[in-house]
């Protein structure tokens, strides 16, 4: 698999692969997150701009799936700086990709990246979404209580909450460098 930045014009297919990816968040009964819109083509271009988007391609000459055709992104990562530490805004993985490791792929890629040297990595996510909090914590990553979070944590969930996700209980995670455990 091959990491690096989308070029501008495969922006649009991130949010393409968002729309896939969230469709699995239906059958518990979330509907409200699949139906949610996708990051903007504006906000995907100030990522890229800033070089804080990364996706996943297949290797030239590797097979792929009917639904991906070659060239386009199976994942795709976003982050920022939030506090000292590389936060993980969003990361996608194409449902016809998922269980290939390229999740893990794109955060392990964003700690080498978010900083000169490799910082801690945070992100929020769904307590009990098997392929969210349970997923990051195979990762490596642990839940941080309420006295841990940083003022950019604490920001970043009660914008969340104003989005309403609050629905479903949500957790802020941390990720030390070095700290991934490979299995998942």
């Amino acid at each position: 698999m091959l990491i690096h930045a989308p070029s501008p014009t495969e922006l649009p297919a991130l949010r393409t692969l968002e729309r896939a990816a969230g469709e699995a968040f239906r059958g518990l009964g979330m509907a409200a997150i699949a139906d949610d819109e996708p990051s903007a083509l504006a906000q995907l271009t100030a990522y890229q701009r800033a070089g804080r988007v990364l996706a996943a391609y297949e290797e030239p000459g590797r097979a792929t799936t009917t639904d991906t055709p070659p060239g386009r992104p199976l994942g795709y990562l976003l982050w920022e700086p939030v506090d000292g530490c590389t936060h993980i805004e969003q990361v996608s993985v194409h449902p016809h990709h998922a269980h290939r490791r390229i999740g893990r792929a794109l955060i392990d890629r964003a700690e080498r990246e978010g900083g000169p040297a490799p910082l801690p990595l945070t992100l929020t996510t769904f307590a009990e979404v098997p392929w969210n909090a349970p997923y990051y914590a195979r990762l490596g990553f642990r839940v941080l209580a309420d006295p841990e979070l940083t003022p950019g944590l604490r920001a970043i969930r009660a914008h969340e909450a104003t989005l309403g996700l609050d629905r479903w209980r949500r957790v802020a995670m941390r990720r030390e460098p070095g700290q991934s455990d490979g299995r998942a």
